[in-house]
């Protein structure tokens, strides 16, 4: 058997909703990070909560990207697609290259899988126009039986292992160590060793399969690390990461963590997440609504948390008015938005970027709060420890803004050191200030001092009527509002914030390409294909959006083009202009559900600069 090296590779597994998909892909995930890859991932949701079995509407998709080197985006199109069954091969076979390998199910294309699937005749390859040359057609079903038939499981158990099957084939044809694949299962279902042995058994099989029959279709690659850095990795979701980035900067802060949480999707796992580590001073409620949670953090802040609450767009309507009284009274809370499509309940498991107008202006008053966008999975647990590290030291609420794509995609994650994040300093009040101490007393970059109860000396009350300055009683004097509501302002506009970094050809681009947020992997990649086709080209991608980095203006007014590209219908554009005077770019948006399609971007990227 020859084995071919190979730069990179793309896999998207689909199947039903009930496929086990998400573990497959997961799995293959793990096993690439493991050994080095890089790794990008896109769970692919299907909105409905059940939909009937073999539906078009039904089908979950897994898609990933490793590499030799670094990968940015999960891929536009992949070069094996497993389809599980004939409605999966409907739908998905549009995100397959041309020369992709397709391994299918023979089991799941009856007549009446077909039917459903809303196929016409029986002749389904042919119907779509798929060469049979390179389809690996198994029937993997009645292999997965025979595999299982002494094992005393029922029909309806060993079906649920078929996953396990096609993810053996595929470690075939990367030539993947089962070994890590089979200590995964080992781990996940600790508790039902007869569990795990099956499906190790299965991916043993899946494995073995495509070493028997050497199939024609598909050579067997390898992708070998290129650039490996010391140091422990794991395959990480960007929700997990986020819900670590807030447990360390607890830790490093010496405070509990306490996160006030509804279920939504799909934030829905952070709480989940956080709610294991109860050794770690982490305190978890899952409340009876958006605001409760949000209002409870708010209590929990008050008291000398850490405090979190995390939802996505809807919430972050509902929980509006308490993001209001942690801006009016000054204290610490991180507000994390998973942001999903929209509006109303709109693509629950889709993504978009278009809460981010909301996450600056959607509350009442003037109501300035620091804006955070992670940009990828693994730099979730970066931009949760920066949001909570702003949090603390500035007395303020902060959101956090991330997406369905990054929060539900995962990265290698290299387990960080702690010792080498900066420090966590909230401006406690001094206790040489007892007796002249009042609420709205603030340190020298405008922060206000946080007393925590407890303190004698330093008992207050706080509320969401306007406070006079110097006493901290409730004042209506309008002099005195307008003071404070400046205070509040300036405030944030002093937060200090890292320059924008230009990425490419920043000294002499003809194109600068804009964005924010989990958009970045797909911007870098296609600001690299154009770069090879020898067009100058840079890009610049916001993580600080309010308040803006202090080079914003010198940045977007040095080159001769900008298009700023985003999930929305063009809500950064609109923010920058405002900020930026004499700004207007050139702007590209979409709003499908769906990531950026890097060869899109390219076409319509070079279309501007040739304009």
């Amino acid at each position: 058997m020859e084995i071919k090296e190979k730069e990179s590779v793309v896999v998207r597994f689909s199947g039903d909703s009930g496929d086990g998909m998400q573990l497959a892909g997961n799995i293959f995930s793990t096993v690439s990070a493991t050994v080095g890859n890089s790794i990008s991932t896109f769970p692919d949701y299907p909105a409905d909560i059940r939909a009937p079995q073999g539906s078009l509407t039904g089908v979950s998709g897994f898609q990933v990207h490793i590499g030799a080197d670094q990968v940015f985006t999960p891929g536009d199109q992949c070069d094996v697609l497993v389809a599980m069954n004939a409605a999966a091969l409907k739908t998905q076979y549009k995100f397959a290259k041309s020369d992709a390998a397709i391994i299918i199910d023979t089991d799941s294309f009856g007549p009446k899988d077909l039917e459903k699937a809303q196929f016409k005749t029986e002749d389904y390859l042919n119907e779509m126009g798929i060469d049979p040359d390179r389809v690996i057609a198994c029937p993997l079903t009645t292999m997965v039986k025979d595999c299982l038939a002494e094992s005393g499981m029922d029909v309806k158990s060993m079906l649920k292992c078929r996953n396990m099957f096609a993810l053996g084939l595929v470690c075939w044809l990367f030539d993947r160590d089962l070994d890590v694949a089979f200590n995964f299962l080992k781990e996940k279902f600790a508790k039902k060793p007869g569990i795990a042995e099956a499906n190790i058994k299965v991916i043993q099989a899946g494995y073995d399969y495509g070493h028997n029959t050497h199939s024609s279709v598909a050579n067997v690659y390898r992708i070998e690390t290129k650039n490996k850095v010391p140091g422990r990795y794991m395959d990480i979701t960007g929700n997990k990461a986020t819900a670590y980035g807030f447990i360390a900067a607890a830790e490093k802060a010496g405070l509990k963590l306490y996160l006030g949480s509804y279920p939504i999707t799909p934030a829905t796992d952070v709480l989940h997440e956080l709610s294991k580590h109860k050794s770690l001073g982490v305190t978890t409620v899952q409340c009876e609504d958006e605001i409760s949670g949000c209002a409870s953090a708010l209590g929990a802040s008050f008291a000398g948390a850490l405090a979190v609450t995390s939802t996505s767009g809807p919430g972050i309507c509902l929980k509006s008015e308490a993001m209001n009284l942690a801006v009016i009274m000054e204290l610490p809370l991180v507000v994390l938005d998973v942001q999903r499509g929209g509006p109303a309940t709109g693509l629950p498991t889709k993504s978009e970027q278009t809460d981010l107008l909301q996450a600056l202006f959607g509350r009442n008053g003037e109501s300035p709060m620091p804006v955070i966008a992670a940009a990828s999975p693994t730099d979730c647990f970066d931009a949760a420890y920066a949001a909570c590290k702003m949090a603390l030291e500035h007395m303020t609420p902060v959101i956090l803004m991330t997406d369905a794509y990054v929060a539900n995609g995962s990265g290698a994650f290299k387990l960080p050191n702690l010792t080498e994040y900066p420090a966590i300093n909230p401006p406690y009040v001094p206790e040489e200030l007892k007796g002249t101490w009042t609420p709205y007393m603030r340190a020298g970059n405008g922060t206000r001092y946080w007393a925590v109860p407890g303190r004698q000396g330093f008992e207050h009350i706080l509320g969401g009527l306007e406070k006079d300055d110097k006493t901290g009683a409730i004042s209506t004097n309008p002099e005195n509002h307008d003071l404070m509501t400046r205070k509040r302002q300036a405030k944030i506009d002093a937060i200090q914030v890292p320059d924008l970094e230009v990425l490419g050809d920043k000294d002499d681009a003809d194109l600068l390409i804009v964005g924010f947020g989990g958009t970045f992997g797909h911007l870098h990649a296609a600001m690299d294909e154009m770069r090879a086709m020898g067009k100058k080209v840079a890009l610049a991608h916001f993580k600080f959006i309010n308040p803006l980095p202090k080079n914003t203006a010198e940045v977007l007014k040095k080159y001769p083009k900008v298009v700023v590209a985003e999930q929305n219908m063009g809500q950064l554009a609109g923010w920058l202009r405002m900020k930026v005077d004499g700004f207007v770019p050139y702007q590209f948006n979409q709003v499908k559900g769906q990531p950026f399609v890097v060869a899109e971007l390219v076409e319509n990227f070079t279309k501007l600069l040739n304009k």
